[in-house]
């Protein structure tokens, strides 16, 4: 029943309309950053604000420390291999820990060891002990911990947010925080190797990760209640893999995302040389055509920001799979600068409309009893295929160039983009129950109207 209203209650609606409403230049704004109104989100964001910063500073040192002491695009390679193929053998039970696991005292952990690799690193530097093969051990030893941070960092986003409302948004903007450190990291590596050596960028990067533990400490999260006893880690492995390969948009996501892993992300192994070898530089050079493909990683993570909804997502991964492949074989053509650091920086936007739209999709889709586990094979299939397709490209950089290698690993993934929009109209017809059920989509009464709506998908 309406109840009058009281003079209290009139004077509060004439002040709300007095009140200036926001103009449209600051909805948008709004809108785009709509996911840092939950505070611990909010803490997560900007603690990792600088973490990030300090993890692009190592990357580039790390590379760049490598091809200095080897000479070798072939050790490049090992290297790149070595810190990423942890993340491919040990998803079976990262995936699984990560449902399991109390998800913030998991990051938690993983951050501090992380801390404590960089500040081993910029002792062995200091002390004049760093040899090849400690540079192997060192990417293992990183990457085993990144085996469980990734997966449950992806995981705790939805915690964050309190749900899925907002949970495109944050995904969003996790790609636009993590490439605007992309931005800043590598150049200010760049300039800092050239002054200092390598040395300092590690001890940066020990020094960021205090951000993130106080940012961390600082999070009031509900835990999570277990909705059943755990079973054997073997056998819910084997339910999350079952679940992921069965259902067809979840697999076609990962293989893409696999595929593209394989062929692409072996450009960042290679920089050096592309620095170096073909366009006659140094280390600002190799700063600047990674922060180039940064700043085009920036504005693709922005666009997707500003999106409302899920759908349409689909068309946008297929146009962005294109767009990597043409931009991988470009690139392998390109000799000059500013041709170079033009067509990564349009690869790096595609890249990370690519792998975001991905993440938002599998992660409104998933069941919430297996999304560890689902997204510890999301980063199996970004970070895990990533390994071999550097070892493999490295190796074939020695023996016919890197240029002819990048060029070809883009040809592969114009094919698997075209694999892509083959399958998509039959992923929607897939995936349109789930919208409906979470009222992303009407529901649709009659069959005229499904078969209309599956083959023009609704747009925001």
């Amino acid at each position: 029943m309406n109840q009058p209203k009281t003079p209290a209650d009139a004077g509060e609606t004439h002040r709300a309309a007095d009140r200036p409403q926001p103009n449209g230049a600051r909805r948008r704004v709004q809108s785009v950053v709509r996911a840092l109104g939950h505070r611990n989100y909010r803490l997560f964001f900007f603690g990792q604000s600088i973490s990030l910063v300090g993890t692009w500073m190592q990357q580039t040192a790390m590379i760049w420390l490598v091809y200095r002491l080897s000479d070798s695009p072939l050790m490049l390679g090992i290297v790149g291999f070595s810190g990423q193929i942890p993340a491919f053998v040990l998803a079976p039970v990262t995936g699984v820990l990560t449902d399991r696991w109390n998800r913030h005292h998991t990051l938690l952990a993983t951050q501090t060891l992380a801390m404590l690799h960089a500040f081993l690193f910029v002792a062995l530097i200091a002390t004049e002990m760093l040899a090849a093969w400690h540079l192997i051990v060192l990417a293992i030893a990183l990457g085993v911990v990144n085996a469980l941070d990734m997966p449950t960092r992806q995981a705790f986003v939805v915690d964050l947010v309190g749900g899925r409302e907002d949970l495109g948004n944050a995904i969003a903007l996790n790609s636009v925080l993590f490439n605007s450190a992309r931005l800043l990291g590598p150049a200010a590596a760049g300039f800092l190797i050239g002054l200092l050596g390598e040395w300092v960028c590690m001890l940066i990067n020990g020094l960021s990760y205090v951000a993130v533990l106080a940012a961390l400490g600082a999070m009031r999260i509900e835990p999570r209640r277990a909705t059943r006893p755990a079973g054997p880690v073997w056998s819910e492995f084997q339910e999350g893999f079952t679940y992921a390969v069965r259902f067809r948009p979840i697999s076609a996501l990962l293989l893409l995302l696999g595929l593209t892993s394989f062929t692409a992300m072996p450009v960042m192994v290679l920089m050096p040389v592309f620095a170096v070898d073909v366009l006659g530089g140094g280390a600002m050079t190799l700063g600047l055509l990674t922060s180039a493909m940064g700043a085009g990683a920036l504005a693709g993570g922005l666009m997707l920001a500003s999106r409302r909804s899920v759908l349409g997502l689909g068309r946008v991964i297929s146009i962005a799979s294109v767009a990597i492949g043409l931009g991988m074989v470009g690139f392998g053509l390109s000799r000059t600068l500013s041709m170079s650091a033009l067509i990564i920086a349009g690869t790096g936007m595609a890249m990370i409309v690519q792998m975001a739209a991905s993440n938002t999709i599998l992660q409104t889709i998933v069941d919430e009893d297996k999304r560890g586990r689902v997204m510890s094979f999301y980063i199996m299939a970004f970070m895990g295929t990533a390994p071999l397709g550097s070892l493999l490209a490295g190796g074939l950089a020695a023996r016919f160039g890197a240029p002819l290698t990048v060029a070809l690993g883009g040809l592969v993934s114009l094919m698997g983009a075209a694999w892509f929009i083959y399958w998509l109209p039959r992923l929607r017809e897939m995936i349109r129950p789930i919208y409906v059920r979470q009222g992303i989509l009407p529901e649709i009464s009659t069959s005229v109207s499904t078969a209309t709506e599956l083959t023009v998908p609704p747009e925001d």
